[in-house]
Parts: C-alpha cells; structure tokens; sequence
C-alpha cells in the first residue's frame, strides 16, 4: 500500500491509499486544504484535531448541499423526462383546416359589369376620336 503525502491547513500529513488512488487521494486533501485554509485564515492558528474536524464539517455541509440540489436537478430530468415519453406516445394531431376567404359572386359579378361598361365607354371615346 503505497504512503502518499499530503498538506492540509500549512500541515504534512503521510497517508496509505491503495495502489492507483493517489490521485483520488490528492483531489481529496486540496479540498479538505481549501476549507483548512479558510479557517485558519478566519481564526488563525487552531488546534490539528479541531481544524481537521472543522474542515471535515465544512465539507460535508457543502456536499449536503449539493446532494440536495443533485436530488433537485434528478426530480426535475424524471419530470421532463417522462413529458417527452408522453408526448412522443401522444399521436399528432390532425392538420388543421384552413379556409381562405373567397370573394362573393357578387363582388365579381360587380367587377365584370364595371369592366364592360368601361369598355363601352373606351369605344365610344374612341368612335370619337375618329370621327372627329
């Protein structure tokens, strides 16, 4: 078993871990060394057993928190997840009928009677013209 060391808080500390988790191991202590840090900051030079402690409670309180927003972010991916199962179970629904407005007979009766009557008069304006 393989001895690694590690600094929290300005401290060494020598620690076993199995073969290939060093790294694991080091990952762990620089989160430990930051809350460590924090503290002795803070308060300045503690005890070894109370800093540990008091480093150890900070991080858990932190992972608690972050349990409970991982549960969170769970129950809201079920809750979405479900939805696009449901909607994809869900058949499309029947296209739409759209109708456009067609113009009334009368409007185009109207129009055609206009029409006329305006070619009528362009002839007789033009009988004019010749005649005159």
């Amino acid at each position: 078993m393989p001895e690694t060391e590690i600094k929290i808080g300005g401290r060494s500390f020598n620690v076993s871990c199995q073969e290939g988790e060093e790294h694991f191991l080091q990952s762990a202590a620089k989160l430990l060394d930051a809350e460590a840090t924090v503290l002795t900051d803070q308060i300045g030079r503690i005890p070894e057993p109370r800093m540990l402690l008091m480093a150890g409670l900070m991080l858990a309180d932190k992972t608690a928190g972050l349990e409970e927003k991982l549960r969170e972010a769970e129950g809201k991916l079920g809750t979405q997840e479900a939805l696009i199962k449901e909607m994809r179970s869900t058949p499309a629904p029947d296209p739409e009928r759209v109708e456009v407005a067609v113009i009334p007979p009368i409007v185009t009766d109207t129009l055609a009677e206009l029409a006329a009557r305006t070619e009528a008069l362009a002839d007789k304006v033009e009988e004019k013209v010749k005649a005159g």
